[in-house]
Protein backbone atom coordinates (compact mmCIF):
# COMPACT_ATOMS: atom_id res chain seq x y z
CA UNK A 1 0.00 0.00 0.00
CA UNK A 2 1.03 3.31 -0.63
CA UNK A 3 2.65 5.70 2.13
CA UNK A 4 -0.24 8.46 1.49
CA UNK A 5 -2.88 5.48 1.59
CA UNK A 6 -1.08 4.55 4.42
CA UNK A 7 -1.47 7.76 6.27
CA UNK A 8 -4.94 8.43 4.89
CA UNK A 9 -6.01 4.86 6.43
CA UNK A 10 -4.60 5.90 9.85
CA UNK A 11 -5.78 9.06 10.19
CA UNK A 12 -9.38 7.90 9.91
CA UNK A 13 -8.32 4.85 11.98
CA UNK A 14 -7.46 7.58 14.82
CA UNK A 15 -10.63 9.53 14.06
CA UNK A 16 -12.80 6.86 14.57
CA UNK A 17 -10.90 5.51 18.32
CA UNK A 18 -10.68 9.42 19.21
CA UNK A 19 -14.93 9.53 18.47
CA UNK A 20 -15.45 5.97 20.42
CA UNK A 21 -13.48 6.80 23.33
CA UNK A 22 -15.13 10.41 23.59
CA UNK A 23 -18.30 8.87 22.72
CA UNK A 24 -18.43 6.59 25.10
CA UNK A 25 -17.23 8.78 27.98
CA UNK A 26 -20.11 11.26 27.19
CA UNK A 27 -22.91 8.41 26.54
CA UNK A 28 -21.38 6.31 30.22
CA UNK A 29 -22.02 10.01 32.11
CA UNK A 30 -25.05 11.11 30.54
CA UNK A 31 -27.07 8.65 32.68
CA UNK A 32 -25.91 9.62 35.82
CA UNK A 33 -26.01 13.55 34.55
CA UNK A 34 -29.04 13.71 33.44
CA UNK A 35 -30.81 11.78 36.62
CA UNK A 36 -28.96 14.63 38.57
CA UNK A 37 -29.92 17.40 36.83
CA UNK A 38 -33.35 15.75 36.71
CA UNK A 39 -33.14 15.59 40.59
CA UNK A 40 -31.86 19.39 41.23
CA UNK A 41 -35.42 20.37 38.88
CA UNK A 42 -37.60 18.19 41.55
CA UNK A 43 -35.79 19.70 44.12
CA UNK A 44 -36.50 23.36 42.92
CA UNK A 45 -40.23 22.51 42.11
CA UNK A 46 -40.37 20.60 45.72
CA UNK A 47 -39.11 24.30 47.57
CA UNK A 48 -40.57 26.25 45.65
CA UNK A 49 -44.03 24.36 46.60
CA UNK A 50 -42.39 24.52 50.15
CA UNK A 51 -42.37 27.69 50.59
CA UNK A 52 -46.07 28.70 49.06
CA UNK A 53 -47.44 31.03 51.90
CA UNK A 54 -50.63 29.08 51.33
CA UNK A 55 -49.33 25.65 51.33
CA UNK A 56 -47.50 26.54 54.55
CA UNK A 57 -50.75 27.44 56.18
CA UNK A 58 -52.97 24.63 55.01
CA UNK A 59 -50.12 22.21 55.97
CA UNK A 60 -50.04 24.13 59.45
CA UNK A 61 -53.86 23.20 60.36
CA UNK A 62 -52.95 19.26 59.87
CA UNK A 63 -49.43 19.64 62.10
CA UNK A 64 -49.94 17.08 65.36
CA UNK A 65 -48.05 20.01 67.04
CA UNK A 66 -50.75 22.18 66.77
CA UNK A 67 -53.49 21.64 69.16
CA UNK A 68 -57.44 20.90 67.49
CA UNK A 69 -55.24 19.79 64.77
CA UNK A 70 -57.76 18.96 61.67
CA UNK A 71 -57.71 15.08 61.07
CA UNK A 72 -56.51 14.62 57.21
CA UNK A 73 -59.45 12.59 55.69
CA UNK A 74 -60.19 12.00 52.12
CA UNK A 75 -63.45 14.15 52.08
CA UNK A 76 -61.98 16.91 53.50
CA UNK A 77 -58.72 16.86 51.33
CA UNK A 78 -59.84 16.15 47.94
CA UNK A 79 -61.32 19.48 47.14
CA UNK A 80 -59.18 21.15 49.13
CA UNK A 81 -56.83 24.26 48.01
CA UNK A 82 -53.62 21.97 48.68
CA UNK A 83 -54.52 19.15 46.11
CA UNK A 84 -55.72 21.69 43.22
CA UNK A 85 -52.76 23.59 43.87
CA UNK A 86 -49.84 20.08 43.87
CA UNK A 87 -52.26 19.12 40.48
CA UNK A 88 -51.53 23.05 39.03
CA UNK A 89 -47.36 22.78 39.70
CA UNK A 90 -47.57 19.26 37.89
CA UNK A 91 -49.03 19.53 34.84
CA UNK A 92 -47.08 23.15 34.87
CA UNK A 93 -44.00 21.81 35.43
CA UNK A 94 -44.55 18.39 33.67
CA UNK A 95 -43.80 16.36 36.68
CA UNK A 96 -44.21 12.89 37.26
CA UNK A 97 -46.51 13.79 40.59
CA UNK A 98 -46.26 16.24 43.21
CA UNK A 99 -47.14 15.45 46.88
CA UNK A 100 -47.52 17.22 50.15
CA UNK A 101 -47.23 15.44 53.73
CA UNK A 102 -47.95 16.38 56.95
CA UNK A 103 -45.49 15.81 59.84
CA UNK A 104 -46.91 12.51 60.10
CA UNK A 105 -46.15 11.51 56.92
CA UNK A 106 -49.66 11.22 55.42
CA UNK A 107 -50.77 12.88 52.26
CA UNK A 108 -52.73 15.69 52.04
CA UNK A 109 -52.53 16.04 48.27
CA UNK A 110 -51.95 13.07 45.74
CA UNK A 111 -52.40 13.29 41.81
CA UNK A 112 -54.54 9.75 42.82
CA UNK A 113 -57.45 11.02 45.01
CA UNK A 114 -58.06 7.50 46.83
CA UNK A 115 -54.61 8.18 48.23
CA UNK A 116 -55.40 11.10 49.89
CA UNK A 117 -55.09 10.63 53.90
CA UNK A 118 -53.07 7.48 53.79
CA UNK A 119 -49.17 7.60 54.53
CA UNK A 120 -46.59 8.23 52.46
CA UNK A 121 -45.27 4.82 50.42
CA UNK A 122 -41.96 6.08 50.61
CA UNK A 123 -39.75 7.08 53.96
CA UNK A 124 -40.09 10.55 54.70
CA UNK A 125 -38.02 10.76 57.59
CA UNK A 126 -35.19 12.65 56.21
CA UNK A 127 -37.09 15.33 55.28
CA UNK A 128 -39.20 15.46 58.34
CA UNK A 129 -35.65 15.84 59.69
CA UNK A 130 -35.14 19.22 58.18
CA UNK A 131 -33.12 17.85 55.29
CA UNK A 132 -33.28 17.49 51.58
CA UNK A 133 -33.51 14.23 50.30
CA UNK A 134 -33.01 13.33 46.74
CA UNK A 135 -33.16 9.58 45.67
CA UNK A 136 -34.16 7.41 42.56
CA UNK A 137 -37.35 5.28 44.52
CA UNK A 138 -40.13 3.04 42.81
CA UNK A 139 -43.18 4.45 44.60
CA UNK A 140 -47.24 4.06 43.73
CA UNK A 141 -46.78 6.03 40.89
CA UNK A 142 -43.76 3.85 39.40
CA UNK A 143 -40.01 5.02 39.23
CA UNK A 144 -39.19 8.19 39.63
CA UNK A 145 -36.27 10.69 40.26
CA UNK A 146 -37.52 12.78 43.15
CA UNK A 147 -36.98 14.75 45.90
CA UNK A 148 -38.40 15.86 49.23
CA UNK A 149 -38.33 19.17 51.02
CA UNK A 150 -39.82 20.15 54.41
CA UNK A 151 -42.54 22.44 55.30
CA UNK A 152 -41.68 24.52 58.08
CA UNK A 153 -44.67 27.04 59.90
CA UNK A 154 -44.06 30.62 60.04
CA UNK A 155 -42.45 30.11 63.57
CA UNK A 156 -39.77 27.68 62.09
CA UNK A 157 -41.29 24.12 62.48
CA UNK A 158 -41.79 21.38 60.24
CA UNK A 159 -45.03 20.97 59.94
CA UNK A 160 -44.81 18.65 56.57
CA UNK A 161 -42.66 18.05 53.73
CA UNK A 162 -43.06 18.25 49.89
CA UNK A 163 -42.24 15.39 47.30
CA UNK A 164 -42.14 16.06 43.61
CA UNK A 165 -41.19 13.21 41.38
CA UNK A 166 -39.84 12.93 37.64
CA UNK A 167 -40.57 9.74 35.88
CA UNK A 168 -37.82 7.98 35.21
CA UNK A 169 -38.86 6.94 31.75
CA UNK A 170 -38.74 10.48 31.13
CA UNK A 171 -35.20 10.64 31.72
CA UNK A 172 -34.46 7.48 29.55
CA UNK A 173 -36.06 9.36 26.86
CA UNK A 174 -34.25 12.50 27.27
CA UNK A 175 -31.31 9.62 27.47
CA UNK A 176 -31.67 8.57 24.42
CA UNK A 177 -32.48 11.76 22.20
CA UNK A 178 -28.48 12.47 23.54
CA UNK A 179 -27.74 9.19 22.55
CA UNK A 180 -28.92 10.20 18.76
CA UNK A 181 -27.51 13.76 18.73
CA UNK A 182 -24.56 12.88 20.01
CA UNK A 183 -24.19 10.17 17.83
CA UNK A 184 -25.06 12.37 14.43
CA UNK A 185 -22.65 14.77 16.25
CA UNK A 186 -19.85 11.81 15.62
CA UNK A 187 -20.63 10.62 11.98
CA UNK A 188 -20.64 14.28 11.00
CA UNK A 189 -17.53 14.96 12.59
CA UNK A 190 -16.00 11.20 11.36
CA UNK A 191 -17.47 12.17 7.81
CA UNK A 192 -15.67 15.53 8.38
CA UNK A 193 -11.95 14.14 9.15
CA UNK A 194 -12.42 11.77 6.58
CA UNK A 195 -13.47 14.11 3.81
CA UNK A 196 -10.49 15.77 5.08
CA UNK A 197 -8.09 12.74 5.13
CA UNK A 198 -9.13 12.68 1.47
CA UNK A 199 -8.46 15.75 0.71
CA UNK A 200 -5.04 16.19 2.33
CA UNK A 201 -3.83 12.84 0.32
CA UNK A 202 -5.14 14.62 -2.55
CA UNK A 203 -3.22 17.62 -1.49
CA UNK A 204 -0.09 15.50 -1.08
CA UNK A 205 -0.09 13.84 -4.10
CA UNK A 206 -0.08 16.99 -5.79
CA UNK A 207 2.72 18.69 -3.86
CA UNK A 208 4.85 15.26 -3.95
CA UNK A 209 3.97 14.86 -7.94
CA UNK A 210 2.79 11.09 -7.36
CA UNK A 211 6.05 10.07 -6.21
CA UNK A 212 6.61 7.79 -2.75
CA UNK A 213 9.07 8.77 -0.19
CA UNK A 214 11.46 6.39 -1.10
CA UNK A 215 11.27 7.42 -4.36
CA UNK A 216 11.63 11.28 -3.39
CA UNK A 217 14.62 10.74 -1.43
CA UNK A 218 16.08 8.57 -4.44
CA UNK A 219 15.50 11.63 -6.85
CA UNK A 220 17.24 13.82 -4.58
CA UNK A 221 20.38 11.83 -4.02
CA UNK A 222 19.91 11.20 -8.15
CA UNK A 223 19.90 15.17 -8.47
CA UNK A 224 22.82 15.99 -6.07
CA UNK A 225 25.02 13.66 -8.00
CA UNK A 226 23.84 14.69 -11.60
CA UNK A 227 23.40 18.58 -10.98
CA UNK A 228 26.41 19.10 -8.94
CA UNK A 229 28.85 16.79 -12.04
CA UNK A 230 27.43 17.95 -14.93
CA UNK A 231 29.60 20.46 -16.62
CA UNK A 232 26.71 23.35 -17.62
CA UNK A 233 25.08 25.30 -14.68
CA UNK A 234 21.42 25.03 -13.44
CA UNK A 235 19.21 27.10 -11.85
CA UNK A 236 15.43 26.18 -10.79
CA UNK A 237 13.13 28.62 -9.56
CA UNK A 238 9.52 27.78 -8.63
CA UNK A 239 6.31 29.54 -9.98
CA UNK A 240 6.30 32.01 -7.25
CA UNK A 241 10.36 33.08 -8.03
CA UNK A 242 11.76 31.39 -5.34
CA UNK A 243 15.34 29.41 -5.87
CA UNK A 244 15.03 25.97 -5.46
CA UNK A 245 18.24 24.73 -6.94
CA UNK A 246 21.78 26.23 -7.34
CA UNK A 247 24.06 23.76 -8.53
CA UNK A 248 28.12 24.85 -8.08
CA UNK A 249 28.54 24.74 -12.04
CA UNK A 250 25.98 27.88 -12.36
CA UNK A 251 27.39 30.01 -8.54
CA UNK A 252 30.56 29.79 -11.07
CA UNK A 253 29.32 31.16 -14.36
CA UNK A 254 26.81 33.62 -13.28
CA UNK A 255 28.85 34.97 -10.32
CA UNK A 256 25.75 34.21 -7.94
CA UNK A 257 25.38 35.73 -4.44
CA UNK A 258 22.18 34.49 -3.48
CA UNK A 259 21.18 31.21 -1.68
CA UNK A 260 18.67 28.48 -2.02
CA UNK A 261 15.17 30.00 -0.87
CA UNK A 262 15.88 33.67 -2.00
CA UNK A 263 13.87 35.21 -4.48
CA UNK A 264 15.63 34.68 -7.75
CA UNK A 265 15.67 38.72 -8.50
CA UNK A 266 17.81 38.60 -5.51
CA UNK A 267 20.56 36.01 -6.14
CA UNK A 268 23.12 39.01 -8.30
CA UNK A 269 21.76 37.90 -11.39
CA UNK A 270 22.41 40.30 -14.34
CA UNK A 271 19.70 42.10 -16.00
CA UNK A 272 20.12 39.91 -19.22
CA UNK A 273 20.22 36.88 -17.29
CA UNK A 274 17.66 37.36 -14.61
CA UNK A 275 15.53 38.18 -18.28
CA UNK A 276 15.70 35.19 -19.80
CA UNK A 277 14.78 33.49 -15.76
CA UNK A 278 12.11 34.95 -15.61
CA UNK A 279 10.62 34.48 -19.45
CA UNK A 280 10.84 31.20 -21.33
CA UNK A 281 13.76 31.55 -24.03
CA UNK A 282 14.35 27.79 -25.29
CA UNK A 283 17.06 29.70 -28.34
CA UNK A 284 20.35 30.59 -26.26
CA UNK A 285 20.87 34.31 -25.50
CA UNK A 286 24.54 35.71 -25.19
CA UNK A 287 25.24 37.35 -21.90
CA UNK A 288 28.34 38.94 -20.27
CA UNK A 289 29.00 37.81 -16.51
CA UNK A 290 32.34 39.19 -15.64
CA UNK A 291 34.83 38.31 -17.84
CA UNK A 292 32.88 35.46 -19.17
CA UNK A 293 30.81 34.95 -22.17
CA UNK A 294 27.73 32.31 -21.02
CA UNK A 295 24.76 30.79 -23.05
CA UNK A 296 21.76 30.94 -20.89
CA UNK A 297 18.21 29.33 -21.69
CA UNK A 298 15.39 29.00 -19.79
CA UNK A 299 12.55 26.16 -19.79
CA UNK A 300 9.35 26.22 -18.04
CA UNK A 301 8.02 23.18 -16.11
CA UNK A 302 4.92 21.44 -16.51
CA UNK A 303 3.26 18.32 -14.92
CA UNK A 304 -0.23 17.13 -14.86
CA UNK A 305 -1.50 20.94 -16.01
CA UNK A 306 0.70 22.53 -12.94
CA UNK A 307 3.08 25.39 -13.32
CA UNK A 308 6.34 24.29 -11.68
CA UNK A 309 8.52 27.10 -12.35
CA UNK A 310 11.24 28.05 -14.46
CA UNK A 311 14.76 25.65 -15.00
CA UNK A 312 17.56 28.11 -16.64
CA UNK A 313 20.60 26.82 -18.18
CA UNK A 314 23.94 28.13 -18.62
CA UNK A 315 26.95 27.17 -21.21
CA UNK A 316 30.15 28.62 -21.01
CA UNK A 317 30.95 30.67 -24.22
CA UNK A 318 34.26 32.57 -23.05
CA UNK A 319 36.81 29.34 -24.27
CA UNK A 320 34.95 29.65 -27.37
CA UNK A 321 34.94 33.50 -27.43
CA UNK A 322 38.17 33.41 -27.06
CA UNK A 323 39.42 30.55 -30.02
CA UNK A 324 36.69 32.32 -32.18
CA UNK A 325 38.70 35.64 -31.86
CA UNK A 326 41.60 33.71 -32.70
CA UNK A 327 40.41 31.92 -35.50
CA UNK A 328 39.68 35.19 -36.68
CA UNK A 329 42.72 36.18 -36.24
CA UNK A 330 44.12 33.38 -38.28
CA UNK A 331 41.56 33.57 -40.75
CA UNK A 332 42.45 37.16 -41.68
CA UNK A 333 45.70 36.37 -41.64
CA UNK A 334 45.09 33.27 -44.52
CA UNK A 335 43.69 36.13 -46.56
CA UNK A 336 46.24 38.58 -46.22
CA UNK A 337 48.68 35.08 -46.94
CA UNK A 338 46.37 34.09 -50.07
CA UNK A 339 46.03 37.79 -51.26
CA UNK A 340 50.04 38.10 -51.20
CA UNK A 341 50.24 34.96 -52.87
CA UNK A 342 48.10 36.16 -55.62
CA UNK A 343 50.08 39.53 -56.27
CA UNK A 344 53.49 37.64 -55.91
CA UNK A 345 51.48 35.22 -59.02
CA UNK A 346 50.78 38.35 -61.20
CA UNK A 347 54.23 39.72 -60.74
CA UNK A 348 55.93 36.11 -61.75
CA UNK A 349 53.62 36.37 -64.57
CA UNK A 350 54.03 40.18 -65.86
CA UNK A 351 58.16 39.23 -65.29
CA UNK A 352 57.88 35.73 -67.05
CA UNK A 353 56.06 37.53 -69.73
CA UNK A 354 58.48 40.44 -70.21
CA UNK A 355 61.61 37.93 -70.97
CA UNK A 356 59.56 35.75 -73.37
CA UNK A 357 58.89 39.00 -75.34
CA UNK A 358 62.56 39.88 -75.15
CA UNK A 359 62.43 42.81 -72.88
CA UNK A 360 64.98 41.86 -70.34
CA UNK A 361 65.65 44.97 -69.38
CA UNK A 362 61.84 46.09 -68.85
CA UNK A 363 61.81 42.82 -66.47
CA UNK A 364 64.84 43.83 -64.69
CA UNK A 365 63.49 47.66 -64.23
CA UNK A 366 60.30 45.79 -63.06
CA UNK A 367 62.11 43.75 -60.47
CA UNK A 368 64.40 46.76 -59.06
CA UNK A 369 61.00 48.57 -58.64
CA UNK A 370 59.33 45.77 -56.71
CA UNK A 371 62.66 44.36 -54.70
CA UNK A 372 62.67 44.89 -51.07
CA UNK A 373 59.17 46.05 -50.59
CA UNK A 374 55.95 44.52 -50.38
CA UNK A 375 52.06 44.80 -50.98
CA UNK A 376 50.84 45.61 -47.39
CA UNK A 377 53.89 47.66 -46.88
CA UNK A 378 53.31 49.78 -49.06
CA UNK A 379 49.29 50.25 -48.88
CA UNK A 380 49.64 49.90 -45.07
CA UNK A 381 51.69 53.35 -43.93
CA UNK A 382 52.78 53.87 -40.68
CA UNK A 383 53.20 49.88 -39.85
CA UNK A 384 56.39 50.51 -39.33
CA UNK A 385 55.83 52.54 -36.46
CA UNK A 386 54.05 49.09 -34.91
CA UNK A 387 57.03 47.18 -33.72
CA UNK A 388 54.66 45.08 -31.32
CA UNK A 389 54.82 41.66 -33.26
CA UNK A 390 51.11 40.62 -32.55
CA UNK A 391 49.74 44.18 -33.41
CA UNK A 392 51.99 44.73 -36.21
CA UNK A 393 51.08 41.04 -37.66
CA UNK A 394 47.39 41.38 -36.74
CA UNK A 395 46.87 45.45 -38.34
CA UNK A 396 48.89 43.91 -41.65
CA UNK A 397 46.31 40.64 -41.74
CA UNK A 398 43.23 43.27 -41.28
CA UNK A 399 44.68 46.17 -43.84
CA UNK A 400 44.41 42.96 -45.97
CA UNK A 401 41.20 41.60 -45.11
CA UNK A 402 39.58 45.24 -45.08
CA UNK A 403 40.45 45.78 -48.70
CA UNK A 404 38.77 42.36 -49.80
CA UNK A 405 35.68 44.13 -48.24
CA UNK A 406 35.92 46.98 -50.10
CA UNK A 407 37.74 49.24 -47.21
CA UNK A 408 41.31 51.16 -46.36
CA UNK A 409 42.36 50.10 -43.41
CA UNK A 410 44.97 53.43 -42.71
CA UNK A 411 47.37 53.85 -39.59
CA UNK A 412 46.88 57.25 -37.78
CA UNK A 413 49.76 59.75 -37.84
CA UNK A 414 50.09 59.26 -34.24
CA UNK A 415 50.80 55.37 -34.39
CA UNK A 416 53.45 54.75 -32.20
CA UNK A 417 54.11 51.17 -30.45
CA UNK A 418 57.11 49.29 -29.19
CA UNK A 419 57.65 46.67 -26.33
CA UNK A 420 56.13 43.69 -26.42
CA UNK A 421 52.31 42.78 -25.13
CA UNK A 422 52.02 41.12 -21.45
CA UNK A 423 48.34 40.14 -22.39
CA UNK A 424 48.31 39.57 -26.65
CA UNK A 425 44.87 38.11 -26.66
CA UNK A 426 43.16 40.01 -24.18
CA UNK A 427 44.68 43.48 -26.41
CA UNK A 428 44.07 41.49 -29.70
CA UNK A 429 40.40 40.90 -28.37
CA UNK A 430 39.82 44.65 -28.11
CA UNK A 431 41.69 46.05 -30.97
CA UNK A 432 40.15 43.22 -33.10
CA UNK A 433 36.58 43.89 -32.49
CA UNK A 434 36.49 47.48 -32.54
CA UNK A 435 38.58 47.06 -36.30
CA UNK A 436 36.22 44.23 -37.08
CA UNK A 437 32.63 46.79 -36.56
CA UNK A 438 34.53 49.57 -38.08
CA UNK A 439 35.09 47.00 -40.91
CA UNK A 440 31.46 46.45 -41.06
CA UNK A 441 30.39 50.09 -40.63
CA UNK A 442 32.64 51.14 -43.45
CA UNK A 443 31.59 48.63 -45.78
CA UNK A 444 28.25 49.45 -45.44
CA UNK A 445 28.36 53.35 -45.02
CA UNK A 446 27.11 55.73 -47.68
CA UNK A 447 30.33 57.35 -47.74
CA UNK A 448 33.12 57.15 -49.89
CA UNK A 449 35.99 56.11 -49.72
CA UNK A 450 35.03 53.26 -47.65
CA UNK A 451 38.05 53.71 -44.89
CA UNK A 452 38.96 52.72 -40.90
CA UNK A 453 41.56 54.51 -39.89
CA UNK A 454 43.55 52.56 -36.67
CA UNK A 455 45.68 54.51 -34.17
CA UNK A 456 47.48 53.22 -31.46
CA UNK A 457 49.77 54.94 -28.82
CA UNK A 458 52.21 53.70 -26.17
CA UNK A 459 52.19 55.38 -22.48
CA UNK A 460 54.56 53.50 -20.48
CA UNK A 461 52.84 50.12 -19.93
CA UNK A 462 49.43 51.63 -21.18
CA UNK A 463 48.10 51.21 -24.61
CA UNK A 464 45.46 53.82 -26.42
CA UNK A 465 43.60 52.59 -29.27
CA UNK A 466 41.33 55.09 -31.42
CA UNK A 467 39.04 53.55 -34.51
CA UNK A 468 37.50 55.95 -36.81
CA UNK A 469 35.45 54.76 -39.59
CA UNK A 470 33.60 56.32 -42.66
CA UNK A 471 30.37 54.51 -41.66
CA UNK A 472 26.60 55.83 -41.13
CA UNK A 473 27.46 55.97 -37.07
CA UNK A 474 25.98 54.64 -34.26
CA UNK A 475 21.91 54.68 -34.91
CA UNK A 476 21.00 53.80 -31.36
CA UNK A 477 18.98 57.07 -29.41
CA UNK A 478 20.94 55.46 -26.70
CA UNK A 479 24.46 55.04 -27.78
CA UNK A 480 25.65 53.44 -24.92
CA UNK A 481 23.46 50.26 -25.75
CA UNK A 482 26.08 49.35 -27.99
CA UNK A 483 27.87 48.06 -25.00
CA UNK A 484 24.50 45.74 -24.05
CA UNK A 485 25.50 41.92 -24.78
CA UNK A 486 22.98 41.35 -27.36
CA UNK A 487 22.29 44.68 -29.04
CA UNK A 488 23.38 44.17 -32.44
CA UNK A 489 22.35 46.20 -35.94
CA UNK A 490 23.26 42.75 -37.58
CA UNK A 491 21.48 39.54 -37.13
CA UNK A 492 22.96 36.26 -37.62
CA UNK A 493 21.57 32.95 -37.07
CA UNK A 494 24.84 30.65 -37.58
CA UNK A 495 26.29 32.64 -34.28
CA UNK A 496 25.71 30.67 -31.19
CA UNK A 497 23.77 32.93 -28.39
CA UNK A 498 23.03 35.79 -31.04
CA UNK A 499 25.98 38.59 -32.62
CA UNK A 500 26.24 41.84 -30.23
CA UNK A 501 28.72 40.43 -28.31
CA UNK A 502 31.46 41.87 -29.31
CA UNK A 503 31.70 45.47 -28.10
CA UNK A 504 30.73 43.93 -24.31
CA UNK A 505 33.42 41.94 -24.35
CA UNK A 506 35.97 44.41 -25.39
CA UNK A 507 34.39 46.26 -22.48
CA UNK A 508 34.67 43.93 -19.81
CA UNK A 509 37.88 42.81 -21.06
CA UNK A 510 39.56 46.44 -20.57
CA UNK A 511 37.60 46.93 -17.55
CA UNK A 512 39.32 43.90 -16.45
CA UNK A 513 42.54 45.58 -17.09
CA UNK A 514 41.68 48.61 -14.95
CA UNK A 515 40.81 50.61 -18.60
CA UNK A 516 37.75 51.21 -20.38
CA UNK A 517 36.09 51.11 -23.95
CA UNK A 518 34.10 54.29 -24.70
CA UNK A 519 32.66 56.72 -27.43
CA UNK A 520 34.44 59.00 -28.87
CA UNK A 521 32.01 60.45 -31.03
CA UNK A 522 29.03 58.41 -32.24
CA UNK A 523 29.43 60.08 -35.60
CA UNK A 524 26.68 60.99 -38.34
CA UNK A 525 28.84 64.22 -39.87
CA UNK A 526 32.16 65.18 -40.87
CA UNK A 527 34.08 67.74 -38.89
CA UNK A 528 37.91 68.63 -38.18
CA UNK A 529 37.61 66.11 -34.77
CA UNK A 530 36.02 63.54 -36.75
CA UNK A 531 37.02 63.79 -40.48
CA UNK A 532 35.53 60.04 -42.11
CA UNK A 533 32.17 61.06 -39.91
CA UNK A 534 31.52 57.48 -38.90
CA UNK A 535 31.81 56.43 -35.08
CA UNK A 536 35.21 56.97 -32.97
CA UNK A 537 35.69 54.37 -30.57
CA UNK A 538 38.01 54.86 -28.25
CA UNK A 539 40.13 52.22 -25.89
CA UNK A 540 42.10 52.35 -22.69
CA UNK A 541 44.21 49.11 -21.69
CA UNK A 542 46.57 49.94 -18.96
CA UNK A 543 49.07 46.98 -17.69
CA UNK A 544 49.61 45.13 -20.77
CA UNK A 545 53.27 46.55 -22.20
CA UNK A 546 56.37 45.56 -21.76
CA UNK A 547 58.99 48.25 -22.66
CA UNK A 548 61.46 46.37 -25.74
CA UNK A 549 64.53 44.94 -24.73
CA UNK A 550 67.82 47.44 -25.06
CA UNK A 551 71.42 46.26 -25.41
CA UNK A 552 73.79 48.13 -23.77
CA UNK A 553 77.24 47.38 -22.75
CA UNK A 554 80.99 49.02 -24.28
CA UNK A 555 83.72 47.83 -25.84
Amino acid sequence: MKLRNQVLVLQIVVIVLSLGVGFGVLISGSGDRLRDEYAQRALAIARSVASDQQVRSEVTRYSRLIPGALDPTRAALEDGPLEQQALAVAARTGALFVVIADDRGIRLAHPEVDKLGQPLSTDPFRALSGSDDLATERGTLGESVRAKTPIRASDGRIVGLVSVGISTEQVRQDIRGDIVTTTALAAAALLVGIVGSVLLSRRWRRLTLGLEPDQLSELVREQEAVLHSIGDGVVAADARGIVRVINDRARDLLAITGDVGDRIDDIGLTPRVLEVAHDPVETPRAAAVGDRIVLVSSRQVRRDGRDLGLVVSVIDRTDVEGLTQEVASIKAMTDALRAQRHESANRIHVVAGLIRQGHADAALEYLDEVAGTGRFAIETPGLDNVAEPHLRAFLDAKAASAREHGVTLVLGPQTWIDGELTSPVDVITIVGNLVDNAIDAASTGAREPRTVEVEVVADGDTVHVTVNDSGDGIAFDDRDDVFVEGVTSHRDSTVPGGRGMGLALSRQSARGHGGDVTIGDPGGEVSGENPLGGAVMVARIPGVLRAARTMSGGV
